[in-house]
């Protein structure tokens, strides 16, 4: 079992910036990858970033690319989401995904595992 517990949400200005965190614990040892999604009211959940725990290669929605980093520091099994120049439609409660499973794509939500409780990021404008 892995668990996750995200961090760092809250409400700012269209432009502003804010840094997600996601803890792991448990057999963390396990993980393939690891991902950040989101879902707005009304919306259904959508993928926003992912990072291999071994490799670091990355991935992004298109919404996101060049505003958005992720990141892991595999010592303190966490990762991080970095996010710059936020607009209103990032509004949403953000998730933080492990996974256990090998793949060549963590895109996809079935993809994952297991799951934070979400973290809540309103920008207003």
């Amino acid at each position: 079992q892995v668990q996750l517990v995200e961090s760092g949400g809250g409400s700012v200005q269209a432009g502003g910036s804010l840094r997600l965190s996601c803890a792991a614990s448990g057999r963390t040892f396990n993980m393939y990858a690891m991902g950040w999604f989101r879902q707005a009211p009304g919306k259904e959940r959508e993928f926003v970033a992912e990072i291999s725990w071994s490799s670091g290669r990355t991935s992004y929605a298109d919404s996101v690319k060049g505003r958005f980093t992720i990141s892991t520091d595999n010592a303190k099994n966490s990762m991080y989401l970095q996010m710059n120049s936020l607009k209103p439609e990032d509004t949403a409660i953000y998730y933080c995904a492990a996974t256990t499973a090998y793949s060549r794509d963590y895109g996809s939500e079935y993809k994952y595992n297991y799951w934070g409780q979400g973290t809540q990021v309103t920008v207003s404008s």
